[in-house]
């Protein structure tokens, strides 16, 4: 290994001594280099090499690039670079090779080298890089893609990309963005041959030996790749998101004109077809001389919303199903919410959402979704009859939902309905039980606010009941402290007596109980231990948080700090796993007064 290393560090003498001899690097600094350099050598020629270690040595050998460039820089001397940065260079590359034939599956590492080679102009080396990193991760498209993007940019060379997305279709015949991304090189390969055609006639030379086809100049390759990808994947968010590359370019308009074609030949039964058509119909020209004023624009973009209301029109008429409604309703809520101080132009704008909405409900093919912002212009515009309506309907359509119940029944609390009570029975009656929490909350703050205590009791003692846990604990939490807001510390404490046996508890059930202990004007420090003792019987295994407290609450003004060890020896025997490790640096924090 030693003959290796010694062998190694005797290559680098010509370049290191051309770095002295340059200027660029002190004898010190070149000293430097070598005994670093060996030193990183020598771990790279171990029986057991890491992975760290090939990065480390590449990481100083462009740290040596780097600062040679800087120096250069510093000093004006721009010569010798075959001699000095070359056989850097042609080092770090050799060991990232070695690297990434022993690791092979770190695609990160691939592309490190990748990026190297772009940065020092290795250019050369990328179509190998990628060339090896292929054959071993043949099953990555993003690669494939990176590729071929790297030969058209890096390298300008149009075949080669072409060629690469050729063979990645091979693997990948079915990927949209493969597909996507190999249209649009064929239309950069385009645009850049027509570039060189306009310049070489404005520089008035002989085209003769240069061939540019017509077929090729006017997107014919684009329009082949098209049809194969179109062929294959029959969507028409593919098909518009080809339209939409295709578009980026000022030649492609009869391409364009077919794809547009093709969209509303084939894939009318996908709503996006309909909404990509309708929403094409706002960038329609206007009429000159009435943008001047605000009301001209005004009407002008009313037209063209007019347009485009007719497009979905004629789309939920041939296609009368819940995503082309969705789309119809998107667009009409997407123009009411754009800001306008027309105030003709906004109302059409909301009268035209309310009457979708409206249309779409009664179909029966309105999404969950809408019916909130259905409810908030109705409410917004004081059509409270309206609202209510809506709420009711919106539940019937959407029965098992929690959420459209509890949107609905917070809009009837708001309006004030006297049927809200029975509602929620109903609810509850439909919804189901492990989802239903959001329900008995609204329901227990719309009693509290709305009925009396014996009616609002009764309703507690319901969700206490309840065989969801998640419920069951939440009502206790609320109980409590409406047990003392209406009843004060008495009512708390005789509840929370009645209850603390009653499973599932959650910890905020007791740390409640002792807030409210401690804010009386004389706080008992016997019923804290009560209270303490009585939550560590439930999370005495697994929250070292509730010891913590019940040391600190000995140690305040009301507490025997002489208890604190007894509860610190009982914390250490009924604390399991993590936990243990958790409360002896936070009680070792506390000690020194740092929590």
């Amino acid at each position: 290994m030693a003959e290796i290393v010694q062998h190694r560090i005797e290559e680098r003498i010509p370049e290191l001594e051309q770095l002295e001899r340059v200027g660029l690097f002190t004898k010190k600094e070149v000293k430097s280099i070598i005994k670093r350099a060996t030193a990183l050598e020598y771990k790279l020629h171990r029986l057991v090499v890491n992975k760290e270690d090939f990065i480390a040595y590449i990481q100083y050998e462009i740290n040596v690039l780097e600062l040679t460039k800087k120096r250069r820089a510093h000093i004006h001397y721009q010569f010798k670079r075959e001699e000095i940065e070359f056989p850097v260079i042609h080092r770090i590359n050799s060991v990232f090779r070695r690297a990434t034939n022993k690791w092979k599956d770190d695609v990160q590492l691939w592309l490190s080298h990748v990026a190297f080679c772009k940065k020092w102009a290795t250019k050369g080396q990328i179509s190998k890089v990628f060339s090896a990193m292929l054959a071993i991760h043949p099953d990555k498209p993003a690669l494939w893609i990176m590729a071929a993007k790297s030969e058209l940019e890096d390298r300008s060379s149009s075949e080669s990309a072409r060629h690469l997305f050729l063979r990645t279709l091979r693997f990948h015949p079915d990927n949209k963005k493969v597909f996507q991304e190999y249209f649009r090189m064929e239309l950069l390969h385009c645009e850049k041959l027509r570039k060189q055609k306009s310049e070489l006639e404005k520089a008035e030379m002989d085209l003769g030996e240069y061939e540019f086809s017509p077929e090729i100049l006017a997107g014919k390759l684009a329009d082949v790749v098209y049809r194969d990808a179109t062929a294959k994947i029959k969507e028409a968010e593919f098909v518009i998101s080809l339209l939409n590359i295709a578009a980026i370019f000022d030649f492609t308009k009869e391409l364009q004109d077919f794809i547009l074609q093709d969209l509303q030949t084939n894939y009318t039964a996908d709503s996006l077809t309909w909404d990509f058509m309708a929403k094409r119909e706002l960038e329609a020209p206007g009429a000159g001389e009435e943008l001047q004023t605000a009301k001209g624009r005004a009407s002008d973009i009313n037209r063209r919303e007019e347009r485009c209301c007719q497009v979905y029109e004629e789309g939920v008429k041939s296609l009368s199903a819940e995503p082309m409604w969705s789309c119809y309703a998107t667009f009409c809520l997407e123009r009411l919410k754009r800001k306008t101080n027309v105030e003709e132009l906004k109302e059409k704008r909301q009268q035209r959402l309310l009457g979708v909405l409206q249309r779409a409900h009664d179909s029966s093919l309105l999404k969950e979704d809408y019916y909130k912002n259905w409810l908030q212009i109705l409410l917004s515009t004081g059509d409270a009859e309206g609202a209510a309506g809506v709420a009711t309907a919106a539940t019937r359509r959407y029965s098992q939902s929690a959420a459209m119940w509890s949107l609905s029944l917070r809009t009837l609390m708001q309006l004030g309905s006297g049927d809200v009570g029975g509602l929620f029975q109903e609810a509850l009656a439909h919804v189901n039980p492990k989802e239903s929490l959001p329900l008995w909350q609204l329901q227990v703050q719309w009693s509290a606010a709305s009925q009396s205590p014996e009616e609002t009791d009764a309703v507690f003692q319901r969700g206490l009941l309840s065989a969801v846990a998640a419920v069951a604990m939440a009502i206790k939490e609320s109980y409590l402290d409406w047990s003392y807001s209406t009843g004060g510390y008495k009512k708390a404490r005789r509840n929370f007596t009645s209850l603390q046996e009653n499973r599932p508890l959650s910890k905020a059930f007791f740390t409640r109980m002792i807030e409210i202990e401690k804010e009386q004007e004389t706080p008992r420090m016997s019923s804290l231990r009560d209270y303490y003792e009585r939550a560590l019987q439930e999370f005495a295994t697994s929250d070292d948080d509730l010891w913590l407290q019940y040391i600190q609450e000995e140690l305040g003004p009301l507490g025997q700090p002489e208890n604190c060890s007894k509860i610190h020896w009982r914390a250490m025997k009924f604390l399991e796993g993590p936990s243990v490790e958790s409360f002896t640096s936070k009680y070792t924090l506390m000690q020194t007064g740092h929590l």
